[in-house]
């Protein structure tokens, strides 16, 4: 650098102090921004970013000789109008502040459409007169209607990246069709030796938090299924080992606290069940009591009421130590 004028020297120490004291740093494009609205933008970020412009020979030095690891790629983003952003916030979070600091503008001969530039159909405020023609002209399907100039059809004047012509942007104009966006334009971002390009950093918060949930529940499943331990899984893992457990006990028929209220019902309901098949083959080898024991847990046949307001009465309802009696009697009776 040493036939390099002062001031030049001094522009790239500066940018590359500025790449030093920072975690991140951003390659922008200001192509085409209003002054009013970039001074707007530098005010939003002041106490969080600064914005850098500087030629772009100078800004390439910089990158270039930055003690930081792969920062000269940014280099590779030098667009339009290049300005540098250095700022310690989350390089997602500074694109989105971006993204939404952006204003609908009107279009200008040679832009390039960000996306299909359609007009729609309907009413326009012309009366007729050339209005009609030039529409035409440019292809957008148009008649005269009740006095005034109607657009008779959707029509895609410029598809997704074609250029605007002066006549297309001055018939959008005149229609208060604005089809671009004006704003800062982050094209990369620097953060920890990993360059983040604008298709990255273009993220849908609610896809993301929803893959997240996604992967958060498939983790958990793998956990507990491949009984890997930690405090998550722990308590699911408990819990299937106690169902099991109880599972286990229940179908070994292994007495507990926790097994006796399910097998003895089950004990109870089996006596009934054989002592039914029995009486069905020779009822007198079934006593009486079983026999009402049997005859009760048949459901009665409901007839038709005559009186509707009238409620049959209510039974009540046997306590569990009264059906452990019931059980047992019931054993002793049929197995004698």
């Amino acid at each position: 650098m040493s036939h390099v004028t002062e001031w030049k020297k001094e522009e790239v120490k500066d940018i590359k102090g500025l790449i030093g004291s920072h975690k991140v740093v951003g390659m922008a494009d200001l192509a085409d921004i209003p002054a009013p609205q970039l001074q707007k933008m530098r005010r939003t970020l002041k106490d969080s970013a600064l914005i850098k412009m500087s030629r772009k020979t100078l800004m390439n030095l910089a990158l270039q000789n930055s003690e930081k690891s792969n920062i000269e790629s940014l280099s590779q983003h030098m667009d339009g109008q290049p300005a540098l952003i250095f700022t310690d916030m989350n390089p997602f979070k500074l694109f989105k502040i971006l993204e939404a600091s952006k204003t609908q503008a009107p279009a200008k001969a040679g832009n390039i459409a960000p996306s299909d530039i359609v007009v729609p159909e309907g009413d326009t405020a012309f009366p007729p007169g050339p209005m009609l023609g030039e529409l035409q002209k440019i292809g957008i399907p148009a008649k005269i209607n009740k006095g005034k100039i109607v657009i008779t059809k959707d029509k895609v004047v410029v598809e997704e990246g074609g250029k605007i012509s002066a006549a297309v942007a001055s018939i959008l104009t005149r229609l208060d069709i604005h089809p671009m966006e004006v704003g800062i334009d982050l094209k990369a971002a620097y953060e920890e030796d990993t360059i983040y390009t604008s298709d990255l950093l273009t993220i849908d918060p609610e896809k993301t938090l929803s893959d997240i949930q996604s992967a958060y529940a498939g983790a958990l499943n793998l956990s507990v299924n491949a009984e890997i331990f930690n405090t998550l899984s722990i308590p699911i893992l408990i819990s299937n080992a106690a169902t099991n457990a109880l599972n286990l006990a229940v179908n070994s028929e292994i007495l507990n606290n926790k097994t006796i209220d399910i097998l003895v019902p089950k004990a109870y309901s089996q006596m009934l069940a054989l002592a039914s098949e029995i009486a069905s083959n020779n009822s007198e080898a079934v006593d009486d009591e079983l026999q009402a024991k049997l005859s009760s847990n048949v459901a009665p046949v409901e007839e038709p009421k005559e009186d509707k307001d009238e409620e049959p009465p209510e039974e009540e309802e046997e306590t569990e130590e009264e059906k452990e009696e019931e059980a047992a009697a019931g054993l002793g009776a049929l197995f004698g």
